[in-house]
């Protein structure tokens, strides 16, 4: 016979919330210290391997690819974002995932065979972290006000930036991260969308770059090289 001083379940379910309740505020503690990691140093929120020719690959990480991200990051007001798209945006085309190849002259000085390679056959790799620091973008983007930029294949724009905050927080997260990074209001969404492992491509299958979630919501890393284009008339 059980004692009457012995705890039930239903007894012990406070003790099972709370417990809940600490380990969800300890692991997004855990997790915005990750967010706060130097260029370069290893990540525990993302998969990063580099091909011989230096490239990087990215993959998401799993709580971003599993839904959770929008449990520990993110706000219901951009829960509409992002805008997925198929499989079927990258599929074989005339070249590689697109139908030309990047334009001849490229803004920045950025490289056009690293260029043509990362956004027409590839999935995975991206350009080294911080090669945005190696061309002219930072001499010659405007600070001033918002900047267009716009698909290196294409010429349509996919992303106006800074949109909501200024330029020094944009620049300084990119900074921080490795790659221009945008938030979902600097998308252009008509000409963008986001595939389920995370890849960030255009509408015309240019591979951009990848949606790497943080504390504050979606963040869009991508390639200089993937949207250094000019706009076509």
């Amino acid at each position: 016979m059980r004692s009457k001083h012995a705890p039930t379940l239903l007894s012990l379910a406070p003790l099972f919330v709370l417990a809940l309740l600490l380990g969800v505020v300890a692991l997004a503690t855990v997790r915005s210290g990750w967010q706060q990691q130097q260029v370069g140093a290893p990540s525990i929120l993302s998969s990063r391997t580099y091909g011989p020719d230096g490239t990087l690959s990215v993959r998401r990480p799993l709580y971003a690819r599993s839904g959770l991200g929008k449990l520990f990051g993110g706000s219901a007001a951009t829960s509409q974002y992002p805008i997925m798209g198929d499989e079927d945006i990258m599929s074989q085309k005339e070249h590689g995932t697109t139908m030309k190849p990047v334009q001849m002259e490229l803004k920045y000085g950025c490289d056009r065979n690293t260029a043509d390679r990362i956004c027409c056959f590839n999935r995975h790799y991206a350009e080294h972290s911080g090669y945005f620091r190696t061309t002219k973008w930072l001499n010659e983007v405007d600070r001033t006000t918002e900047t267009t930029y716009f698909d290196s294949v294409t010429g349509k724009p996919l992303f106006v930036a800074p949109r909501g905050r200024s330029f020094e927080d944009f620049l300084r997260e990119s900074e921080v991260h490795g790659w221009p990074s945008f938030r979902d209001e600097e998308v252009v969404w008509e000409n963008v969308r986001v595939l389920r492992d995370g890849e960030t491509v255009s509408v015309d299958g240019t591979h951009l770059g990848h949606n790497l979630p943080d504390v504050k919501g979606n963040r869009y890393c991508i390639n200089l090289v993937s949207v250094a284009g000019s706009p076509t008339v």
